[in-house]
Parts: C-alpha cells; sequence; structure tokens
C-alpha cells in the first residue's frame, strides 16, 4: 500500500483556538489543540516521535505544511506550531482564533 493510500487512512480533526506564543521563545507561535481534540488524537494507535510528538499535515485556510504536534504540559491536549511564512500568508497574528485541520500522518 502507498505512503498516500496509508494517510487517507488516519483520522483528520479541526479546531479552533486563539494564537499565542511560546514563553521561553516569543519568536515561536503555537495554537493549543483543545484537550478533546488531543484526547482523540492520543486514542489513535499511532507511532509517536521523541518527546511524545505526533507527526500531522496542517491546513489553515489556503495553506497546508507539514509539521509535529508537540505534547502539552500546561493543558491535556497539543500545541501546534505556526510558521511564520502560514501567519504572512492567512494574515494571522497573536490572539486570532484561527481554525486547523490536523491530519494523523
Amino acid at each position: 500500500m502507498s505512503g498516500a493510500n496509508l494517510r487517507a487512512m488516519k483520522p483528520s480533526f479541526e479546531f479552533s483556538s486563539a494564537l499565542t506564543v511560546w514563553d521561553a521563545k516569543p519568536n515561536v507561535f503555537l495554537l493549543p489543540v483543545p484537550p478533546d481534540v488531543g484526547a482523540s488524537v492520543r486514542d489513535v494507535p499511532i507511532q509517536p516521535r521523541g518527546f511524545g510528538a505526533v507527526a500531522v499535515v496542517v491546513t489553515i485556510g489556503g495553506s497546508t505544511w507539514s509539521t509535529s504536534l508537540f505534547p502539552s504540559s500546561s493543558h491535556d491536549g497539543f500545541w501546534l506550531p505556526v510558521k511564520a511564512a502560514v501567519r504572512l500568508a492567512e494574515s494571522i497574528e497573536l490572539d486570532d482564533t484561527v481554525t486547523a485541520t490536523i491530519q494523523l500522518v
């Protein structure tokens, strides 16, 4: 089975949350993945990456890219990093509520 077919079998999730910055590195922008979505991601049998990261393909507006979700110690969900090119392309600023779709890979 090809990689594309395997990806098609993995679930996707949509959520909305406010863009924030990482306290330790204020130039890193993150979307908090809500706890209910995080629990659903954890329920999928996948091979986690280092530090419990989960590989995903993300879509926000017209932008799609590959990244990883990182477990959050401050809430029961994950953090989704949003790179500068996406923030610029989608006109996203700090504290904006953003709708994202994540596809597990």
